[in-house]
């Protein structure tokens, strides 16, 4: 697992050095304890993430460790750095779960939608909107049917590209928010066919693992994994990403 990285842009430096220094020094108890005292202040960001991340899976907590990874990539989801250390902690769970297969397309652009962030998408957004709007003016405007001619087909590029740039900006955000994911952060956790402790065991799941949240009622979720099986746990036996 990498380092801790360089200090991001969070104001409150201090703590933030002496954080990393903690890290450094194997005092990795001390190091979370800094981070999170970051992070209550609201200057959450990727690399604070990470670095929890790493200062999770240095003390072996898996779960934890996964969590801030997870953190860590919706925020900045096209960081090796990052993706590398997540993958390298998945490793070390117990549960081995096969994923269900996607069509080709839909991975394929889930994967396009997931290398940019939120801000990125909206900034993209607004940019094809200007130039669609431009080549608008153009078309509207210019003496040449050759210039008109150019200035439709471009303004129709922009705007498609405006559409699929806006879509991707409101999926990412809409994911950010909702937050329908979750990490499981007990060693072993029993998954019950309905809300309720008597239910019948359907199968267990271990800490670390990823779980998609569904329905909650009175202190249970709803939960499905990777491989397409369902039911219901604990809410205080997971954590949201």
């Amino acid at each position: 697992v990498a380092t801790a990285t360089a200090a991001p842009a969070l104001g409150n430096e201090q703590i933030w050095d002496e954080a990393n220094t903690a890290y450094v020094n194997a005092n990795y108890p001390r190091a979370i304890e800094l981070y999170h005292s970051i992070e209550d202040q609201g200057l959450a960001s990727a690399k604070l993430y990470y670095n929890m991340g790493n200062a999770y899976y240095k003390s072996n907590e898996l779960g934890r460790a996964i969590l801030y990874y997870n953190r860590a990539l919706r925020l900045r989801p096209n960081d090796e750095d990052i993706r590398h250390n997540l993958e390298y902690a998945k490793q070390s769970t117990k549960d081995s779960i096969e994923e269900i297969p996607e069509f080709f397309l839909k991975t394929w652009i889930k994967s396009l939608r997931g290398a940019l962030s939120c801000t990125t998408w909206s900034i993209l957004s607004l940019v094809m909107l200007a130039m669609a709007l431009a080549f608008g003016l153009i078309y509207m405007l210019a003496q040449r049917l050759s210039l008109r001619k150019t200035g439709f087909y471009l303004m129709a590029i922009a705007a498609l590209l405006f559409i699929i740039t806006t879509a991707f900006a409101w999926s990412e955000r809409n994911m950010l928010i909702k937050r329908s994911e979750a990490i499981v952060m007990d060693s072993a956790v029993s998954i019950k066919s309905s809300p309720d402790r008597s239910a019948t065991e359907l199968f267990v799941l271990h800490e670390g693992t990823k779980v998609t949240i569904g329905e909650a009622i009175d202190g249970w979720a709803e939960v499905r994994i990777a491989d397409g099986r369902k039911g219901w746990i604990e809410s205080n036996r997971i954590e949201k990403i």
